[in-house]
């Protein structure tokens, strides 16, 4: 049976809720504008009813004020956060590409590739008209010498786009370590108040807004399990473990620790890539487990700077070991490990992107230096057809390999670098690279033909070759050993130590110095030309430029080199500014519904203030009407 003063018991409860609600309502009203803020709300229940023994039964015992709790929906953050990294990797794409497009553009204020080389043919036509005079030959030298700078110049800007980009990959890794520490940090303190039996709202807002920031840098995978006592499992704590993964569920972050990553710079002999800058980063644990950078899972800025620095197309080197060796260098005896590939962009060394100076294969599971390798095409007379493979000459340096032990491997799958579907710098280098050496050799092969002699009837020289960084060039004079094997059907190996074309790239594309000092030298014609026909060599190299029996890039002439570049790069930056505004719309919408759920809305905070007020009013005239009951039953009639 209830006491005497149970009605006012009744009416203080009734007070304490209204009050709760009213303060709860002014913490909603007072965070309108606080990033990440989620609107909350009082819990309450009726409190549990007296039994009175009585024919009405049981006597209404107030109400309870369970908790104060955040209106949150992890539906939607889920929906947020994947469309966040997925807005994040095209938005970077978006900004690169566009740079990238600015580079190739060829218009009334930049002249580009098409300009330069219509004004080095335009220069060639004059040596026809006027072969005699060094004029015409030195304006031609000078328009081809503008165009190898305009390769020059492309292969410096993309070089330096990757160096930012690769400093951008560093800026974010901090990023992710810092909001790792944070999401640890919040996640000690959540537990410390709600072991207790409270409810954390404002560190779990903050938490949900730290990985809000993190979604956009990669993509964000949540889990929170309840922990219970491990003597009474039916028990729970009241705290949780809280985990976090990334690219592709890579732990990042489980409970109170957490996980770093590192930036790693590759040295010189660890280059994937021919033209990539020196120095570019690995990433890893610092626990020293591989982190990886090119699982398809990943998104967000650090998927699309990844594939900004590092796309290939796919077209990177692989194969299957099918052989190990022995062999002798400078007296040292060396390991080989020969790598079969059938890959048709594997099997000519105008599309090769290896690294001069060593790099990593992996072999199977186990990575190992390379100091140097070798191209290998064999011809088999029965099939009448090639077989291609590279030899890789492993180093003997203890710092780079435990071991140099290459048995065991053969059948093994072999690779450099790895497969990155995306278009990006690497790419447009190796397009580069291949016009200059397809164009170079097609160029050389004309000018510096049988019988082709220059003014002062000396057998001509070639155009076209490469600056080594010693000041010197590379004349390519292996590339008639090799052309003449094909032409009988022979066997040939290219090696980085040969004179070959593969050293010539975009950067060092330059003009034979000779010529350059004396444009005497340049041949337009055979030694057995007539009257009629004395400027052939120059009809073969003005035919050049529109015809692809003579050279194909790409199934085009030499002359249609931009168009085919600004074919996948148009496509790409267009790809990439449609997904960038879809995400950005979708996010919006997405933003729009979760704040709708979570968001403060003064008009609604302004009625449920009128109400929550009209509510302890209301308790507090029930307190002042039993206080007058009480006075009245205590002190006038207990007489």
């Amino acid at each position: 049976m209830p006491s005497t003063f149970f009605g006012l018991n009744t009416a203080y409860l009734g007070l304490t809720a209204a009050n709760a609600s009213l303060n709860t309502t002014s913490n909603n009203i007072s965070n309108v504008d606080t990033e990440g803020y989620s609107r909350q709300h009082t819990v309450q229940q009726a409190a549990e009813a007296i039994r009175m023994f009585t024919t009405y039964g049981c006597a209404g015992a107030g109400v309870e004020t369970l908790a104060i709790e955040r209106y949150r929906d992890e539906f939607y953050d889920v929906k947020y956060w994947n469309n966040n990294a997925n807005s994040g990797e095209y938005s970077v794409k978006q900004y690169y590409m566009t740079q990238i497009e600015n580079y190739f553009r060829d218009d009334e204020t930049m002249e580009g590739f098409n300009t330069i080389f219509n004004e080095m043919y335009d220069a060639l036509a004059e040596i026809k008209k006027q072969a005699g005079t060094n004029e015409t030959r030195t304006a031609f030298v000078g328009s081809a010498g503008n165009l190898t700078e305009y390769f020059n110049v492309m292969a410096g800007n993309l070089q330096k786009l990757q160096q930012d980009v690769n400093a951008e990959i560093k800026v974010n890794i901090e990023q992710i370590n810092s909001y790792a520490q944070e999401i640890a940090t919040l996640n000690k303190q959540i537990n410390v108040i709600e072991v207790s039996g409270g409810i954390a709202n404002e560190l779990r807002d903050q938490r949900a807004l730290v990985i809000d920031k993190l979604s956009e840098i990669v993509d964000v995978e949540t889990e929170e399990q309840q922990i219970a006592d491990h003597y009474n499992p039916d028990h729970k704590t009241g705290t949780t473990r809280f985990i976090v993964k990334i690219a592709g569920k890579q732990t990042l972050v489980d409970d109170s620790g957490y996980n770093q990553l590192e930036c790693v710079a590759r040295k010189s002999y660890e280059k994937v890539n021919q033209s990539d800058v020196d120095g570019l980063y690995d990433i890893r644990w610092t626990n020293g487990n591989r982190f990886s950078l090119t699982n398809g899972s990943m998104k967000g800025k650090l998927a699309g700077l990844v594939q900004m620095r590092d796309g290939n197309n796919g077209e990177y080197f692989h194969g299957t070991v099918s052989d190990n060796g022995k062999v002798r260098i400078a007296g040292e005896e060396f390991s080989t490990v020969t790598v079969s590939v059938s890959a048709d962009y594997l099997k000519d060394l105008s599309k090769c992107t290896l690294p001069e100076n060593g790099g990593v294969i992996r072999l199977g599971s186990k990575d190992v230096y390379f100091d140097s390798w070798t191209f290998n095409a064999d011809y088999d007379a029965d099939s009448d057809s090639y077989s291609y493979s590279y030899t890789f000459v492993v180093s003997n340096d203890p710092n780079k390999n435990e071991s140099t032990y290459m048995g065991g491997l053969k059948g093994a799958d072999a690779m450099i670098g790895s497969r990155i579907e995306y278009q990006g710098i690497p790419y447009y280098m190796e397009q580069m690279n291949e016009w200059c050496r397809s164009y170079a050799q097609a160029f050389n092969n004309i000018i510096a033909q049988d019988g082709a002699i220059d003014y002062y009837g000396d057998p001509a020289q070639y155009f076209f070759m490469a600056d080594k960084a010693d000041g010197t060039q590379w004349t390519f004079a292996y590339d008639k050993t090799a052309a003449e094997a094909v032409k009988n059907k022979k066997s040939y190996t290219i090696s980085t130590s040969d004179d070959s074309y593969y050293w010539l790239t975009a950067f060092n594309f330059n003009i034979n110095d000779n010529i350059r000092k004396d444009p005497y030298l340049i041949a337009t014609q055979t030694g057995n030309a007539d009257e009629e026909s004395k400027y052939n060599v120059v009809d073969d190299l003005i035919d050049l430029k529109t015809s692809k029996t003579r050279m194909s890039f790409r199934g085009s002439s030499s002359g249609e080199f931009l168009q085919c570049i600004l074919s996948d790069i148009a496509l790409n930056a267009q790809r990439a500014n449609n997904f960038t505004a879809n995400f950005e719309n979708i996010g919006k919408s997405i933003e729009t519904q979760r704040m709708s759920i979570s968001g403060v809305d003064n008009d609604e905070e302004a009625i449920n203030l009128v109400k929550y007020q009209n509510a302890y009013n209301l308790a507090s005239k029930m307190i002042q009407v039993l206080t007058e009951v009480y006075d009245r039953l205590i002190l006038e009639t207990g007489v």
